[in-house]
């Protein structure tokens, strides 16, 4: 089940309800937490019941196993450590090993049938027919189980005695299937008791919310019918068209993924729960370092602190080293493919030659130079995060090295075509230019007006936000009951017949 769904409307308001009454209704919380379970594992399994298996079977490793290091410790006996790693080590190997058969076989056989083809050697037949289908949200869920496993191996945490409790921790639907990554300190606490109904709680979860699907529907998916069609096919498009579908794509993932965030805290804060904050306006930061701790803010930590930091920080070694691999950790993280490598050894690369040349975040007016070096940069790497293939990315990226070629020829035929119609002609928006029929013709000039404002207006109402400089409730009755119907009317207009997936549910 996704947000921007019809069922989701309908599911929600259900479950907000029937949570509501039974902790009201029981003094204890046992009731509202089974019910709470039971809507998790329903809104997961809604597409495909199949899913269900391999999550609870996540869910039960990673609790036995922390139950067994934690025993292991308590009775001590001859080498302990050595029986905790142990245990951890076939933990690791049996939800990696998952993660690993789903999401990468099919990658790991492909570059291995290359590499053979290479030596002359030929593919084997039939391999054509394996299909393994990815489960939604397997990559989320399990970094969350296994930065349980590890906490519980550290010593951090406790190991959870509730079966119930943990299991509500790993399968808590707002943030199932596309995070935030929640730690165990932070959430599980949380779910071993109800929350009762706070009617100021529940309208700025609304309000969260209603602001998430906004940048879905109306930011994202707009964008998104500009982006698809250059993105698809980028050798019939000339680098004008291609350099607007990169910038338009910058904002369509911001708007899709941190929209999805929105939504998630917003629905669990309606519940009565707190989640982690997934991004703080990264478009403003000025450097790439800044950026990771502005965006997907939960992965960006997990990465640190179970990757990064184990394998020596800053501290010891090549850190430089430690910093590359933990990008190409994020990148295939991120996607079985070589282009979702290269994206993430770019931002590793980027990160080690900005430290190398000392850039900083600037100060005055040079902040600003920062900020649009660091959105370019960015801007960049999305090539080849969003490119389908890395040949294609390679062909996009250099393509884009034609744009000043090109601008004179466009602004050549600006007298006899007219602004409008050069400017169609330029990024192949809707309309007919000289007889040419646009490839696109449900994105004109006017939808691209439109998408500008509402990418000014996300930003600007995310950064106010994060400044907490913007607070709907202080507005007089009529300006603030006037940004509501506006938001929701937006939200109508723009909504279409097939809900679009989030972009991060294929991770």
């Amino acid at each position: 089940m996704i947000f921007n769904s019809w069922q989701f409307l309908v599911f929600f308001p259900v479950v907000t309800v029937l949570y509501f009454t039974l902790t009201m209704q029981f003094r204890k919380p046992l009731a509202s937490q089974v019910f709470l379970l039971i809507a998790s594992l329903f809104f997961y399994g809604y597409g495909n019941p199949g899913y269900l298996g391999l999550i609870l079977f996540s869910v039960l490793i990673t609790w036995l196993g922390a139950l067994l290091m934690e025993r292991v410790e308590k009775e001590g006996g001859g080498s302990p450590g050595l029986r905790k790693k142990c245990i951890l080590a076939l933990v690791l190997t049996l939800n990696l090993g998952l993660l690993f058969w789903f999401k990468y076989c099919t990658f790991f056989v492909e570059t291995c049938y290359a590499l053979a083809g290479l030596l002359g050697r030929t593919r084997k037949a039939g391999w054509e027919a394996l299909d393994i289908l990815l489960p939604v949200g397997i990559s989320f869920y399990t970094f969350q189980a296994l930065g349980y496993t590890i906490d519980v191996y550290r010593g951090e945490v406790r190991a959870e005695q509730s079966l119930l409790h943990y299991a509500l921790f790993v399968t808590f639907f707002p943030q199932l299937v596309a995070g935030p990554i929640e730690r165990t300190r932070h959430l599980l606490p949380q779910l071993k008791r109800a929350w009762g109904f706070d009617y100021e709680r529940v309208c700025s979860g609304l309000r969260l919310a209603a602001w998430g699907l906004f940048k879905k529907v109306a930011v994202a998916d707009r964008l998104g019918v500009y982006v698809n069609a250059v993105f698809d096919a980028p050798q019939a498009y000339p680098a004008a068209a291609l350099a607007l579908g990169l910038f338009f794509f910058s904002f369509q993932i911001y708007g899709d993924f941190s929209g999805y965030s929105d939504i998630a805290v917003g629905t669990a804060r309606v519940l009565g729960f707190d989640l982690s904050v997934n991004f703080r306006s990264p478009y403003f930061s000025r450097s790439l370092r800044d950026f990771w701790r502005r965006w997907h803010i939960s992965l960006s930590l997990w990465l640190k602190d179970y990757l990064y930091i184990p394998l020596g920080g800053s501290r010891k070694g090549s850190w430089q080293v430690n910093l590359l691999l933990t990008f190409l950790i994020s990148g295939l993280w991120h996607g079985a493919a070589w282009h979702f490598v290269v994206w993430g050894l770019l931002h590793g690369l980027f990160q080690v030659a900005e430290r190398a040349l000392g850039l900083g975040e600037g100060k005055g007016a040079g902040k600003y130079l920062h900020g649009l070096r660091t959105f370019a940069l960015v801007s960049f790497a999305w090539i080849f995060f969003r490119a389908n293939t890395l040949q294609e990315g390679l062909f996009i990226s250099a393509r884009l090295l034609a744009l000043p070629a090109e601008l004179p020829g466009v602004l050549k035929g600006l007298p006899q075509s007219g602004l409008i119609n050069t400017v169609r002609l330029a990024f192949q928006l809707g309309g007919s230019t000289h007889g040419v029929i646009s490839p696109i013709p449900r994105f004109g000039i006017t939808q691209a007006g439109l998408s500008l404002i509402f990418i000014s207006l996300v930003l600007m109402g995310d950064e106010l936000k994060r400044r907490g400089r913007f607070r709907l409730r202080k507005l007089s009755l009529i300006p603030r009951w006037a940004l509501y119907y506006a938001l929701i009317l937006t939200v109508f207009l723009s909504w279409n017949s097939g809900a679009s997936l989030f972009i991060y549910f294929t991770f």
